[in-house]
């Protein structure tokens, strides 16, 4: 399943960036995991909307081109990263390419909530009219303690951590691979 993974934060040692990279690793048999730096994305311009970056619509057709998305984000000022933030916007607009589209949001923190109140303004964030992303629900990853859980090669050393996401991932296959009812 081609899938698109977004990652909140650029931080060179970034928690998040481990988790997705693991990620990718384990579950790559399933999941043809690529990694789109939002580095590189201007800030959302409305004046540009029409006829954005090229980076902007690059961007735009390989989510478009994706069967899944799936977010893995720090929490910023208890909510979305600017970063995540502004791609999340340009997505929004024109084409909308993430109508419809299965999405699952992970998150990791040193704290104990992981990510919990990020992942609340991402659930409303997604379920915005533009945007009509399908989040798969019942299954969130707040994967707090996070440095306690990872080895130095960026492997999840916590097996409780490691189960659950491999529940959460094969829930979210069978999700993604479900038509959404009408």
């Amino acid at each position: 399943m081609k899938t698109t993974v977004l990652v909140g934060s650029i931080r060179k040692n970034s928690y998040n960036r481990k988790i997705a990279d693991f990620m990718k690793k384990r579950y790559g048999d399933t999941f043809q995991m690529d990694m789109p730096d939002l580095v590189n994305l201007p800030y959302f311009d409305q004046d540009a909307e029409e006829s954005p970056a090229e980076e902007v619509t690059a961007f735009k057709q390989q989510i478009k081109d994706s069967d899944a998305v799936i977010i893995v984000t720090p929490e910023y000022n208890h909510s979305v990263p600017g970063m995540l933030k502004n791609a999340l916007d340009w997505l929004s607009r024109v084409d909308k390419v993430l109508t419809g589209k299965p999405v699952l949001i992970v998150g990791a923190s040193p704290g104990f909530l992981g990510t919990v109140r990020c992942q609340m303004h991402l659930r409303q964030i997604l379920a915005a009219p533009g945007m009509s992303a399908r989040v798969l629900p019942g299954n969130e990853v707040f994967i707090g303690g996070v440095h306690q859980k990872l080895a130095e090669d960026g492997s999840i050393t916590d097996t409780g951590t490691v189960d659950f996401l491999d529940t959460v991932m094969k829930n979210f296959e069978t999700f993604a691979k479900t038509e959404p009812a009408l």
